[in-house]
């Protein structure tokens, strides 16, 4: 290796990473207990080795050195210098080049090898033995990146939260097959942002899209030897760059910003799925890749007993530590730098929970991480989504993140699954669910929109495979079907997987229909799962992390079939009917009775009785009646004028039979038309007229139906 020839200056320890100026680049590195930290340079294919320079300057653990000469589009990575002490938490070895926490741009995959490995694999000794093997081969490399891009009008939609409707894809599979974007652009950034996509997004109405990982992750040795990929891309190691496998040119980072800017053009917001509890490095015998070589006792919660070990809270091996104040300033740096630089307008964060643990290992909702995001006045400005629980002890923290933040609502999904698959008993829970769980959320000031209501996740069944499966059929993951939820709260109606039964077809689609429209008339934020509005099916298959195949992917081919496209057109009409009404997406829960006298909520039983205290008890309750007044709104719009909408009467009934519903006579003029009808195939009726002084409506078996009167002088 040759020795430094090129210039180098003191440079500057902040902004952390490398970053061009339009006249040099400054390398700055954060590696506390490090003893020299070497600048290695790369050829442009990143195949060889050229050039190492060593970073004498160090300012508060921050090594740092500015080249003059250096320019965009150069590769580079980082070997460091340290005590490789496994027993107390040092792990370093110049001999792994790493990857820059604070890349903009990371080229290439892991080619893996020992090489990787900090430690010699198959030894005795296991991580105390200690490798020699130069691992740059087979690693990734970083590139210095000119954040140069021609925004233009660019604004964020910032649709309010009591208007979002969000939509959950993976860049990759949504457009993998989709006959209409150009084969060269399908499964890219540049696929998503095609018009054909962006027309469909808009025609179904959703207001925003959240991304599955699309920060730089890596494929596991274990998956590739297996023939499988990390498809869902839970495994980070580099949080500001956008994975180049996305990318259908070569410059990724530009490719993401305009889609983004494409997407907010027609209205639809960007939401990404973001990976800060773990790192693709694994327990203490995993890679090291970078944060492990960089500095492990500061990156990674370390048992306290036993420092060799991670604190494993995220089922991944390890736990980023965010109680420390730099792996802190990492995470809240590489938030901004997605709002600032790339535009994204929110953040999904996975596993939430383990980012509120301190450093006695409790979850501390007051803690260091959401005080430090809640007074940030950039992600002040943009959408928080927690998945509110980890792995741990004590981390199952549904309802109770702070003002600011929403979460997703597993209750939520657990209810509604249980409900519509025939549980007794379970009227008086779903009754919190449809209106905005302020059980969980009223408590400390949160809104409806607190609540992320959805059924299915990229995490479990599709809706097609919940009514279709009882079992887990996991098989094609090479886990001899171990992997994944075995307690799915689904239920096949009849018959597992495929069928030609007619009975079973028309009851699953049914159900279906009955999901689609609890999740979009209930109050707080829906979230869809793309494919399930046209029957989207992974085969059984509620793990599908490492199918990146047509098992997997977004099958646009079945969207044309009859069912498929009825139901489509069923989604569109319950979205629509969600942003033309009010009623269904109130800023504020219910009050029962407003300061004037004016109830908001009623409750009926099929006799066209409200119920009673103790009905909401019984076991054997299935059916329930929902009566939500146009005039009970109490809200006023953004002018400050008084809210009013139609009356709406939802009837739910979970039993196999059909029950009679008395239609609660509350205005004489209260002729009901029918809107929805999930017992009929498109689940409406041609006829939709229905008065309260005639016989009981039918509510078929398993079934949900909405009627509305409409009020005089309302559009």
């Amino acid at each position: 290796m040759n020795e430094t020839t090129t210039i180098v200056w003191p440079g500057r320890p902040y902004p952390l990473g490398a970053t061009w100026d339009g006249e040099g680049v400054n390398f700055a590195l954060f590696a506390q207990h490090a003893e020299q930290v070497v600048l290695c340079l790369f050829d442009a294919k990143g195949k060889h080795e050229i050039e190492q320079i060593r970073l004498r300057e160090q300012t508060g653990g921050v090594w740092h050195g500015y080249l003059p000469e250096a320019r965009p589009g150069l590769l580079y990575g980082y070997r460091v210098h340290g005590p490789y002490q496994p027993e107390e938490g040092y792990r370093f070895n110049a001999h792994k080049l790493l990857l820059d926490p604070y890349a903009k741009s990371i080229i290439g995959q892991i080619q893996w090898s020992d090489a990787q490995f900090g430690y010699r694999l198959g030894s005795r000794n296991e991580d105390f033995s200690f490798s020699t093997r130069n691992s740059a081969v087979g690693m990734s490399k970083c590139q210095v990146v000119d954040a140069a891009f021609v925004w233009g009008d660019d604004r964020p939609p910032r649709t309010p939260w009591h208007d979002t409707l969000i939509y959950e894809l993976h860049v990759r599979g949504f457009t993998m097959r989709h006959p209409d974007v150009p084969a060269h652009l399908r499964g890219t950034y540049a696929g998503l942002a095609c018009g054909p996509v962006i027309d469909y997004l808009k025609a179904l109405g959703v207001t925003a899209v959240e991304l599955l990982p699309i920060q730089y992750f890596v494929d596991e040795r274990h998956l590739l030897d297996k023939g499988l990929r990390n498809y869902w891309g839970y495994s980070p190691v580099g949080y500001f760059a956008p994975d180049p496998r996305y990318a259908a040119t070569d410059n990724p980072v530009s490719e993401f910003k305009s889609m983004v800017k494409s997407l907010h053009s027609a209205g639809i917001e960007v939401l990404l799925d973001v990976v800060y509890n773990h790192t693709a490095e694994g327990n203490h015998l995993g890679p090291t890749l970078c944060f492990r070589g960089l500095d492990n006792a500061v990156y990674y919660r370390l048992s306290p007993e036993h420092p060799r070990y991670t604190m494993d809270y995220t089922g991944c091996g390890n736990t980023l530590n965010t109680a420390h104040p730099r792996v802190l300033q990492l995470v809240m740096d590489s938030l901004r730098y997605w709002v600032q630089e790339m535009h994204v307008d929110g953040f999904r964060f996975d596993l939430a929970a383990a980012l509120a643990r301190e450093t006695d290992g409790e979850v501390d909702q007051a803690g260091a991480f959401m005080d430090v995001v809640h007074q940030d006045p950039v992600l002040a400005q943009v959408k928080l989504i927690a998945e509110p629980w980890d792995t741990g002890e004590g981390g199952y923290q549904v309802g109770k993140f702070p003002v600011g933040w929403s979460e997703w609502n597993g209750k939520y999904r657990d209810v509604v699954r249980d409900y519509w698959r025939g549980e007794g008993g379970m009227i008086g829970e779903l009754a919190y669910r449809l209106t905005g769980s302020a059980d969980l959320y009223q408590h400390n000031d949160r809104l409806p929109c607190a609540s992320i209501n959805f059924i299915t996740a990229h995490d479990g069944f599709t809706l097609y495979d919940l009514v279709s499966y009882n079992e887990r059929h996991n098989e094609a993951n090479g886990e001899n079907n171990q992997d994944g939820e075995s307690h799915n709260r689904s239920w096949n109606c009849g018959a597992e997987g495929d069928t030609q039964e007619p009975e079973v077809l028309t009851l699953r689609l049914c159900q279906r229909r009955n999901f689609l429209a609890t999740l979009l008339l209930s109050q707080g934020v829906p979230m869809l799962l793309a494919g399930d509005e046209v029957g989207r099916t992974q085969r059984g298959n509620n793990n599908a992390y490492c199918q990146d195949n047509e098992l997997s992917w977004f099958d646009w081919d079945i969207s044309w079939l009859p069912e498929n496209r009825e139901l489509l057109d069923f989604t569109q009409r319950l979205i629509w009917l969600r942003r033309e009404h009010p009623t269904f997406r109130r800023r504020h829960f219910f009050r029962g009775i407003h300061g004037d006298g004016v109830r908001d909520i009623l409750w009926f039983n099929p006799d066209g009785r409200e119920i009673s205290d103790e009905e909401w008890t019984h076991d054997y309750a299935r059916c329930l009646g929902l009566y939500l007044p146009g005039d009970g709104l109490g809200d006023w719009d953004e002018r400050g004028h008084a809210l009013q909408d139609d009356d709406f009467l939802l009837l739910f009934n979970a039993h196999h039979e059909e029950v009679p519903f008395v239609l609660p006579v509350l205005r004489d003029d209260a002729l009901f038309e029918v809107l929805v009808d999930t017992a009929l195939p498109q689940g409406r009726p041609v006829d939709g007229g229905y008065h309260p002084s005639e016989d009981p409506y039918p509510v078929q078996g398993r079934s949900l139906v909405v009627l509305r009167h409409r009020r005089r002088g309302i559009a």
